[in-house]
């Protein structure tokens, strides 16, 4: 019996191969056309993903680069002795007891007669002259008097955030239409920015404040800045990488090379997988019970925030550098144990250096996962609108109450204002200029330290 016999019931005729091999038959046609139709469906699912980043990019971009520009207008303030200092004398407590309210009129003045020396008319209220200003101006001025009290009397050049309403004029956000209820501005007021932007009085440039400066309240959205809150980050992935990076690399090694193959290491690592698939609100419900509500951590603080983190982080960074101590051929160890080496020597010599891009990869993408959580830090009190000014030392930016990016992102996109929407679109960018950096960076350092065998 051959063997084409074996494949052939009783009663059947054998099956004929008619034609050439060179000819395409029927079946290989529909082969053929079936993984056409599959490339073409993969094709397909990339054009439709790449589709999909370009929106989100382009809307990001649309949305959040006006962030990074505001408005301001230059007015020239004469600080007035008889307001600042009614003794003369100079002392700076007695300039401090002048509080905001007294620093008002001169800025008014100084609208005032930046509009009559362009020779505009008008029929506005002072009140409404002032209104195209931001509420901050006052204090702006304040603070520069109490930081140069040497410069009262005399006539200083100013360039003061306009409001958050003719900002969003200048950007398109508002229009005449769009003003029709609203009581924070006027038509009339449009027509008096239209004539000192003609005189290059108001003009909308770069603004740095954004990225340097701090959260502001509901009445100020066009000063709020998300300087404080990146510090803030900065401050908890600190406190991540030096916590979770020694901890999982060591659990890690220990699991991979030491650690008996029993039960109790078989629950160990299944509970590692479970954690890891965890949601992070779990994360921030056990943070808020263990560090604040037991060991009575201040709260909001970046470092209950790293603490939080740096558990969420934990089974990432641990599966990670356990796949790359598993990448490393048994061979290099094996010969390090065969020239007379330790176990730990072996390990440390020779695994731990051949594993150690794929250590740097994980932990790097596991404080950019960390980077751009937010449930976690809601749950811990790191909400906007805490920190008014940058920590000068260490100990404070970690143990002061301090917001972080992605809570800063999500207290401006529930505020009702439209320019705290705009922040928060350009929060967003700064954000993922951070995570690009960091996935970036965690590329290079494997290509630069990856050795092949």
């Amino acid at each position: 019996m051959t063997d084409t016999s074996q494949f052939q019931t009783p009663g059947s005729q054998p099956r004929s191969h008619a034609g050439s091999l060179l000819q395409t038959d029927a079946r290989t046609k529909r082969r053929n056309a079936a993984e056409r139709r599959f490339r073409l469906y993969g094709k397909a699912a990339i054009a439709a993903g790449l589709l999909m980043l370009v929106i989100l990019v382009t809307t990001i971009l649309s949305r959040g680069t006006g962030a990074f520009t505001q408005t301001f207008m230059t007015l020239q303030v004469e600080l007035l002795e008889s307001k600042l200092d009614k003794k003369g004398n100079r002392d700076l407590g007695d300039i401090k007891k002048v509080s905001t309210f007294g620093y008002a009129p001169l800025i008014k003045g100084a609208v005032q007669a930046k509009i009559e020396s362009l020779g505009i008319e008008h029929d506005l209220k002072a009140k409404q002259l002032t209104g195209l200003l931001s509420k901050s101006a006052a204090a702006q001025l304040r603070n520069f008097v109490i930081a140069n009290p040497d410069q009262i009397g005399q006539t200083v050049e100013f360039r003061f955030l306009a409001s958050s309403r003719v900002d969003g004029y200048l950007k398109g956000r508002v229009s005449r239409d769009s003003i029709a209820n609203d009581k924070s501005i006027s038509p009339a007021q449009l027509d008096l920015v239209d004539a000192l932007i003609a005189a290059g009085v108001v003009e909308k440039t770069f603004n740095l404040d954004f990225i340097t400066g701090a959260d502001a309240s509901d009445q100020r959205p066009e000063a709020a800045g998300i300087g404080v809150a990146m510090l803030g980050s900065l401050s908890m992935m600190l406190v991540v990488l030096v916590l979770a990076l020694p901890i999982g690399v060591a659990a890690s090694i220990y699991l991979e090379e030491f650690a008996p193959k029993n039960w109790i290491t078989d629950i160990i690592e299944v509970n590692i997988s479970n954690l890891a698939a965890v949601p992070s609100i779990v994360f921030g419900i056990l943070g808020l019970a263990v560090f604040i509500n037991y060991m009575h951590l201040p709260m909001s603080a970046p470092l209950v925030g790293g603490l939080v983190l740096t558990l969420m982080t934990l089974p990432t960074i641990i599966i990670s550098t356990r796949a790359s101590l598993k990448s490393v051929p048994p061979s290099i160890r094996d010969a390090a144990l065969g020239v007379g080496a330790s176990k730990m020597q072996a390990v440390f010599h020779h695994v731990l250096p051949l594993a150690a891009p794929g250590i740097l990869t994980g932990t790097i993408i596991g404080l950019a996962q960390a980077l751009g959580e937010t449930a976690p830090l809601l749950l811990i009190g790191m909400v906007g609108f805490i920190a008014s000014n940058a920590p000068e030392t260490l100990a404070e930016g970690l143990l002061s109450p301090n917001s972080a990016m992605p809570a800063q992102i999500y207290e401006w996109a529930k505020r009702a204002d439209p320019a705290f929407y705009e922040r928060a679109w350009g929060g967003i960018i700064i954000l993922l200029v951070f995570l690009v950096t960091m996935n970036t960076v965690a590329v290079l350092l494997r290509r630069r330290f990856e050795r092949r065998w």
